[in-house]
């Protein structure tokens, strides 16, 4: 076997801070092309936006979207049986059953969405982010 002296010109010392710059150049080099992989991202959040939902309205979320329901009592509505995902108790939400104030609801599809409970006397108030229709 071939051994090398250290500091020979097969096998250079080198410094620290040599090694953090190849190391953060390397790491650049790769986010730079799992940035360029054809995403549509912008690379900016969206704004969460309050919405008011007044009683007899429907509030459907776009797929991706995230709602926050801050006051009123939600009913979970979807346009197949399956639900709205609860991100704060890990929980699958079904069409008819009550969304949770202050839990972070995600809509893995579109057609789904919430609308006061028709027995209240209140409206919601949600934050929403990403895009929505309100009918």
């Amino acid at each position: 076997m071939n051994e090398s002296t250290p500091g020979l010109a097969d096998d250079p010392i080198v410094t620290k801070s040599y090694v953090d710059k190849k190391v953060a150049e390397l790491v650049a080099a790769e986010l730079e092309k799992i940035g360029a992989g054809g995403g549509q991202g912008t690379g900016t959040m969206a704004q969460l936006e309050v919405v008011n939902v007044a009683l007899g309205q429907k509030l459907t979320i776009a797929a991706g979207g995230e709602l926050i329901v801050r006051t009123g009592k939600a009913i979970a509505f979807s346009s197949d049986t399956n639900g709205l995902s609860d991100m704060t108790d890990g929980l699958d939400i079904k069409p008819g059953a009550v969304v949770g104030n202050n839990h972070l609801i995600l809509f893995p599809r579109d057609g789904r969405g919430v609308h006061p409970d028709p027995k209240g006397k209140v409206g919601l108030t949600v934050l929403v982010r990403g895009g929505y229709t309100l009918k």
